[in-house]
């Protein structure tokens, strides 16, 4: 090595550090993104369309942070929301019929009270 290489090396300039996809990815995730972008169809200045999209990428935990859960209680997206919409409406379905038999039996006494008389 000549003296020349070691001033070189001590004198090179450093290139742009090297990031891969699953860093950049973790950090996207950890602080999350959010793009937005609207798509508008005039016709002689008249509004025809209005289109507003909203994209916000982050980890569940960030999303959570943010106040964002609504996966949690879709239940095309989660088993816990669809089996509470099962038992709800389980529920709401006994209550219509328990209201259904009574209004029957008040009619059925109603027509024995009058078929008595």
């Amino acid at each position: 090595m000549t003296d020349g290489d070691l001033v070189q090396a001590e004198y090179q300039i450093p290139g742009p550090q090297t990031t891969n996809l699953a860093d950049i990815l973790e950090r996207v995730l950890d602080k999350g993104i959010v793009i937005a972008g609207d798509i508008k169809i005039d016709l002689l200045d008249i509004e025809l369309l209005t289109i507003r999209l909203r994209l916000f990428v982050a980890s569940v935990d960030t999303a959570k942070k943010a106040g964002i859960d609504w996966w949690e209680t879709d239940p095309a997206l989660s088993s816990h929301a669809a089996r509470n919409a099962l038992q709800d409406e389980n529920r709401e379905l006994r209550e219509r019929l328990e209201a259904y038999e009574s209004k029957a039996d008040e009619l059925l006494v109603g027509q024995d009270a009058a078929a008595t008389h």
